[in-house]
């Protein structure tokens, strides 16, 4: 009781002394009291507040990459020490996050030492507003080893996060309007992709190293963007492989159309609106626009100086050029943004003018065409749920002898008789050995293409040694044999066929 009353007794004594001395005073004091703290503690703190200033009107670039760094670390140890999380879901995002309750801890580790971090949460004098800020602690001795690198760290781990986990958007360009967006929800991934598995993989690795390049491309002085060209007959993959990419790289993809813009004047700005750690798509470039239209109004012989110039410099006459899209792709406004990916698709690579697809502007030309063995087995696996069947070496010798069909054919005769496996599997095979004998019905809708608009065209050179780099997903260039003559076509059918009769009779199918 004694110590309760001298208790009581010195507060009423710090009150009356609050009330008679000075407020200059009582802050010295304070500020004595903070002193003495901060000279006897072996921590440091220093403070996050979620606006800069006094207005609340600058929002603070780190106060929101603390946020989204522990949220990173929702399935990280750490997290289980903070006795109170707040959980919450958007309807842009199927990913629940969680941020720290007000007034609540969570700790972290960084190069051996422990940090931690406290939400504050304060609510205004006379006002509905609140006052958000995080308190970094972290120990006094190492402050000036641990705090820069570890806020780098912070940094770029709450870019990644916010990279993964935010919704991706399909963005289309209207006329005049710029761009128009929508959710992008596209299932392809590499995964369900029916590509050979080394042109897979070695788009996969491409496309890492793009990613991870910011150094690099700083280094040698050039823009942090990447061009594809994916050429291949319809139906042999191409939309699929760029949805592939943009869920592989957690991009944002940009479907440019080039009829719906008026002129260069209108393209340079779509360009400038498109954000960092995209995919800018313009699909059948040889079809879009008509952008021979500049050479073949100039005289034939000229100077070879004079023709560069032509292709790099046409006038713009009220429409979108060879000219304006070089410097779209290439051009100086092609630098204003990082981390981007431009794609061309065609149906005939032909077709497409040299200027475009030149070595700086197209770095990668992947040629897509009719399934391998390995693309046909990932396509009934993806659509059969099948891994092994006994007529797969029957399909394999098909696609041998030049009966490859595109993914688009085959996925739509499996999706047809996917109750079936038997009977979606001996589809395909009639249809290939039917494009053996050089038919002229489409296997799906009931006529034949041609042999020359399905077949992959042809690359004499693959590899990593030229620029640019052309691969190719053709079956020949992965252990598959050259075509047989017509001759020997009908006597394999038969041949084919009889197998295919054999292994029915004897399975009792």
């Amino acid at each position: 009781m004694e110590i309760l009353s001298q208790m009581w007794s010195f507060l009423g004594l710090l009150t009356v002394l609050q009330n008679v001395l000075p407020s200059q005073l009582l802050s010295l004091l304070h500020s004595l009291y903070e002193s003495l703290l901060d000279f006897f503690t072996p921590y440091s703190y220093f403070d996050v507040p979620e606006f800069n200033g006094y207005c609340n009107v600058d929002v603070n670039e780190l106060y929101r990459h603390v946020n989204l760094y522990l949220n990173s670390l929702s399935n990280h140890p750490s997290a289980a020490n903070c006795r109170r999380l707040t959980l919450s879901c958007s309807s842009s995002s199927k990913r629940i996050s969680f941020t720290v309750a007000p007034n609540h801890t969570v700790t972290d580790l960084f190069n051996g030492h422990s940090l931690s971090w406290t939400h504050h949460v304060e609510t205004v004098q006379d006002s509905l507003e609140e006052k958000r800020s995080f308190s970094l602690k972290l120990p006094k001795r190492h402050r000036h080893a641990l705090l820069s690198p570890y806020l780098d760290h912070l940094t770029s781990r709450a870019l990644d996060f916010e990279r993964v986990s935010r919704e991706r958007r399909l963005f289309t360009n209207n006329n005049g309007s710029g761009w128009a967006s929508v959710p992008f929800r596209h299932p392809s991934t590499f995964e369900t992709l029916a590509l050979e598995p080394q042109l897979k993989q070695q788009i996969m690795g491409d496309l890492t190293a793009f990613s991870n390049g910011r150094d690099f491309y700083q280094r040698v002085g050039r823009a942090w963007k990447r061009g594809y060209l994916l050429y291949g007959p319809p139906g042999s993959g191409k939309s699929s492989l760029i949805a592939a990419m943009a869920n592989y790289l957690c991009y944002d993809v940009y479907d440019l159309e080039l009829t719906n813009v008026s002129d260069n004047s209108e393209l340079r700005p779509l360009l400038i609106q498109t954000t960092n750690r995209s995919i800018i798509v313009i699909e059948d470039i040889d079809c879009s626009v008509d952008l021979t239209a500049d050479r073949q109004r100039k005289p034939v012989k000229r100077s070879s100086r004079s023709q560069e110039k032509s292709v790099d410099g046409g006038d713009d006459n009220g429409r979108v050029t060879l000219s304006g899209l070089l410097n779209f792709t290439d051009g100086l406004w092609s630098c204003c943004g990082e981390e981007r990916i431009i794609v061309f698709t065609t149906n005939f690579r032909d077709n497409v003018d040299p200027a475009l697809v030149r070595c700086g502007r197209m770095d990668l030309h992947i040629s897509l065409g009719a399934c391998g063995a390995h693309a046909f087995k990932s396509l009934v696996m993806n659509y059969l749920g099948v891994e092994s069947h006994r007529l797969f070496d029957v399909a394999d010798s098909c696609i041998r002898s030049g009966g490859g069909l595109t993914p688009a054919q085959i996925g739509e005769m499996l999706l047809r008789n996917r109750n079936d496996a038997d009977v979606a599997i001996k589809a395909v095979i009639s249809a290939m050995q039917a494009k053996i004998l050089g038919g002229d019905r489409d296997p799906v809708e009931g006529y034949w293409e041609s042999e020359d608009a399905v077949r992959t065209p042809e690359i004499k050179e693959r590899g990593l040694t030229k620029s640019p780099e052309k691969w190719e997903s053709s079956p020949e260039n992965y252990g598959g044999k050259k075509r047989p003559s017509s001759e020997k076509k009908v006597k394999l059918l038969v041949r084919l066929r009889s197998l295919t009769k054999s292994e029915s009779g004897r399975r009792g199918v």
